[in-house]
Parts: C-alpha cells; structure tokens; sequence
C-alpha cells in the first residue's frame, strides 16, 4: 500500500506554492508536532509523561500564535507570503480552547511548517523553532 500512495501521492513533487493554504497547514501541525516532540527528546532526563505535558502546552493555537509572532521578522519574503496564506484562510471550525485571532495565526504558522517541509527546508524550520521556543 505505502508503495501505491507513493507512486500516485508524491506531493514533493508538486511545488508547495501551488498547494493551498488550509492543506499545507493540515500537513505542517504533524510536521511541527513531530519537531516539538523531537526537540523534547533531547531532554534526556525526563520522563515520557513530563515530555507529553510539556508537548501540549507548546502544541496549541495560543503559544503557537506566540511563537509564530516570534519567528514572522525572520521569514523571508516566500515564507511571509505561506505563512499570511494560512493565517488569511477562512476556517469553518475554531480550537474550543483558543480564539479565533490566535487560531487564524496558529494556522498560518502550520502552514509555514508544510511548505519547509515539502521543500525540503526542516533544518530551517527546526532553527527558527529553537530559537522562537528560547524567547518564549
């Protein structure tokens, strides 16, 4: 199966420019859960129950709309126009734990973790993230 999805599914190949904004931000929320969760793990004295607690204050609208405040001076003008796509999006569904100002920016930062994502630009994704989660 994972070799059919591959051969008919290959979204590298399709530039992330062209692919919307709300689809971009679905793939970049796993994409940054996955980063949180690997930065996490670096922490190598903490348990797996102290990681998951500290994973979901940081995997949220609120302190997602913090940290994207955070990176925004840093994109560059690609960027800047992926991330304001998604935040721009109108949604139909709103987190029940966050307001709709911090979850319209919340989404424009996911999206911007898909587009480096399918671009091939994680190591730049992980920088701005590392640096954004030390001004926190």
């Amino acid at each position: 199966m994972l070799e059919s999805i591959k051969k008919n599914y290959d979204i590298r190949n399709t530039p992330p420019e062209q692919i919307g904004p709300l689809k971009l931000a679905y793939l970049g929320d796993a994409v940054y859960e996955l980063i949180i969760r690997t930065i996490l793990m670096d922490e190598r004295d903490r348990s797996v129950k102290k990681m998951n607690k500290t994973a979901q204050t940081l995997v949220n609208a609120t302190t997602q709309a913090r940290l994207a405040e955070i990176i925004e001076p840093s994109l560059t003008e690609t960027e800047n126009s992926v991330f304001l796509r998604g935040r721009n999006t109108k949604t139909t569904s709103v987190s029940k734990h966050s307001d709709i100002h911090d979850y319209r920016i919340a989404t424009g930062l996911e999206a911007l973790f898909g587009y480096w994502y399918l671009s091939w630009q994680t190591e730049r994704a992980v920088e701005l993230l590392k640096e954004a989660l030390d001004k926190l």
